[in-house]
C-alpha cells in the first residue's frame, strides 16, 4: 500500500493553472453541443426542419429514459477501466471525434424527407448524441474531478474552471450561432455548416483536456477497487444521502435550465419583439457569470459550497421575478440577465464539486468507492432533467397553441411562453433551496477524509 499512500498525499496539493484550465476545456467542448441542444435544437426542429414541437418533446423525454441505462453502464465501465492513462481520460480521447461528428448530424435533418422519416432521423440522431456519445464522454469527464485531487478547495477551484469554460462555450453558442446561420443562408443547411465549425472547436477542447490533466486519487481499498459487484455498488450509492440530495438538485436545476434557455428565443421573438435579443440576453447573462466566476472561489472557501449555492439560487429567483413584471423595458431585461448570471455563477461553481465530495462520504459510509457509478447516476439525473425540461417546453407550447413559422401568436401561446420562461423556473429553484437545507457535508468532509486516510494507513 506504500504506493497508494504516496498517491494519497499528493492528492491534496494544489494543481497548476494550466491543468485547471485543461480540465475546464472539457466542459467547454461539452457545452458546444449541450447548449445548442438546450437553446436552439427545438427551434431548429420546429421552424427549419418542419417537425412538430409536441413530437420532438416526446422524443426528447423518451431518449432521456434511455440515457438512464447508458449512463449507468458507462459509469460501471469507467470504474472498471484500467489503462496507463487512468480510468476516465482514455474515454475522453476515444470519444472526442465521434462527439464532434454526432453534433453535426444533430443539425442535419433531411428537409426533403416526409414527416415520419424526419421523426425517425430525429429519434436516431438525438439518441446517438445524448444516449450514446455524450454519455461516453461526459460521464468520464465528470468523474475526472474526483480522480485529479482530494483537496475539497481544489475541487471547488476545478469546478470554477469547469463552469467558467462551460460558460465561455455557452457564450460562443449564444452569441455566434444565429449569426453564423444567417451568414450561411439562414436555412436548414446553414445550421449544418455552422455546426461543422463548432464541432471542430469542441474536438480541440477535448484534446486539451486529455493531454493537460492527470489522475491521482485511488481508493483506500485500491486492490479491490475494480472488484466491486454491481449490485453492491448500487446499494452503496443509495445509502449515500448526500449523493441523493445532489442528484435531485441536478435534476431540478437542469429542468429549469432547459425551460429557460429553450424558451429564450420564443420569449424574445414574441414578447420582446426581436428574436436576436436572445443573443444579447444570453450573452449578458454569460458574461456576468464569467466575471463572477473569478470571485467565487474565495466565497466558497469562506462560506462553504452549500451556502454559496443557496445564495446563488436566491439571486437567480430575484432576477427571474424582475422579468415577470408586466410592461418591463429593455433595460430591466438586461439587469435581470446580469443578476441571473451572478446566481448561475454560484450554482455552477459548486454543483460538480459537491457531487465529487459525496464520493468520499459514500466510501466512508459503505467502504465502496465508485466514482464512475456515482457520476453516471447523477448524469442520469441531470440529463433526465434536461430532457424533461425540453419535453415540458414542447408540450406547454403545443397546449398553448404555438404556431410554427407564424409572425403572431395567440394570447394562450404568449402565456405559455411566459409560463416556461419565468413562472415554472422560479418554482423549481425554490424546491432546490428546500433540499439544500438538509445538505451538511461541507461541515463533515475534512473529518471523513481524515478517517479514510487512517483506514488506508492501517491496511
Amino acid at each position: 500500500m506504500q504506493g497508494v499512500m504516496e498517491n494519497k498525499k499528493s492528492t491534496n496539493k494544489g494543481l497548476s493553472i494550466f491543468e485547471r484550465f485543461a480540465y475546464g476545456c472539457g466542459d467547454f467542448g461539452c457545452n458546444i453541443i449541450y447548449t445548442a441542444m438546450s437553446v436552439f435544437l427545438l427551434k431548429y426542429y420546429v421552424d427549419y426542419a418542419g417537425v412538430s414541437a409536441a413530437a420532438v418533446g416526446t422524443i426528447m423525454l423518451i431518449s432521456r429514459l434511455f440515457d438512464g441505462v447508458s449512463d449507468l453502464i458507462m459509469g460501471i465501465i469507467v470504474d472498471r477501466t484500467k489503462s496507463k492513462h487512468g480510468k476516465a481520460r482514455p474515454w475522453i480521447l476515444r470519444m472526442a471525434i465521434p462527439f464532434a461528428v454526432s453534433g453535426i448530424l444533430l443539425f442535419a435533418v433531411p428537409t426533403s424527407w416526409g414527416t415520419a422519416a424526419k421523426l425517425v432521423y430525429v429519434f436516431i440522431t438525438y439518441n446517438l448524441v445524448s444516449t450514446v456519445i455524450y454519455t461516453a464522454i461526459n460521464v468520464p469527464y465528470s468523474t475526472l474531478n474526483a480522480l485529479m485531487t482530494q483537496n475539497p478547495y481544489e475541487r471547488s477551484v476545478l469546478s470554477v474552471y469547469r463552469n467558467l469554460l462551460a460558460t465561455a462555450g455557452t457564450l460562443i453558442i449564444n452569441s455566434c450561432t444565429l449569426r453564423l446561420v444567417t451568414f450561411f443562408g439562414n436555412n436548414a443547411s446553414a445550421w449544418t455548416k455552422t455546426f461543422v465549425l463548432l464541432g471542430a472547436l469542441s474536438l480541440i477542447a477535448f484534446l486539451i483536456t486529455f493531454y493537460g490533466t492527470k489522475e491521482r486519487v485511488v481508493a483506500a481499498n485500491a486492490e479491490k477497487a475494480n472488484e466491486i459487484p454491481i449490485k453492491e455498488g448500487f446499494k452503496a450509492l443509495f445509502k449515500n444521502k448526500y449523493w441523493i440530495q445532489v442528484t435531485l438538485i441536478l435534476l431540478l436545476l437542469f429542468i429549469g435550465m432547459a425551460l429557460t434557455y429553450g424558451s429564450t428565443t420564443f420569449y424574445t421573438e414574441f414578447i420582446l419583439g426581436d428574436i436576436y435579443l436572445a443573443d444579447t440576453i444570453n450573452s449578458v447573462m454569460n458574461i456576468s457569470q464569467i466575471v463572477c466566476m473569478f470571485l467565487i472561489a474565495g466565497f466558497v472557501k469562506k462560506l462553504g459550497k452549500r451556502n454559496v449555492m443557496a445564495i446563488g439560487f436566491i439571486i437567480t429567483i430575484l432576477g427571474t421575478i424582475m422579468i415577470a413584471i408586466p410592461g418591463i423595458g429593455y433595460a430591466t431585461v438586461m439587469i435581470s440577465s446580469i443578476i441571473r448570471g451572478i446566481g448561475n455563477a454560484c450554482s455552477g461553481a459548486t454543483m460538480w464539486a459537491m457531487l465529487s465530495d459525496t464520493i468520499e462520504y459514500g466510501e466512508w459510509k459503505t467502504g465502496y468507492r465508485t466514482e464512475g457509478l456515482a457520476n453516471s447516476a447523477a448524469s442520469f439525473g441531470y440529463k433526465v432533467g434536461n430532457g424533461l425540461g425540453s419535453a415540458v417546453l414542447g408540450w406547454i407550447l403545443a397546449i398553448g397553441g404555438y404556431m410554427a413559422q407564424s409572425a403572431t401568436q395567440s394570447s394562450s401561446a404568449i402565456f405559455s411562453i411566459r409560463l416556461v420562461y419565468v413562472i415554472v423556473p422560479i418554482v423549481i429553484y425554490a424546491l432546490v433551496l428546500i433540499i439544500l437545507k438538509f445538505y451538511n457535508l461541507d461541515k463533515e468532509f475534512d473529518e471523513i477524509v481524515s478517517d479514510l486516510k487512517s483506514r488506508a494507513e492501517n491496511k
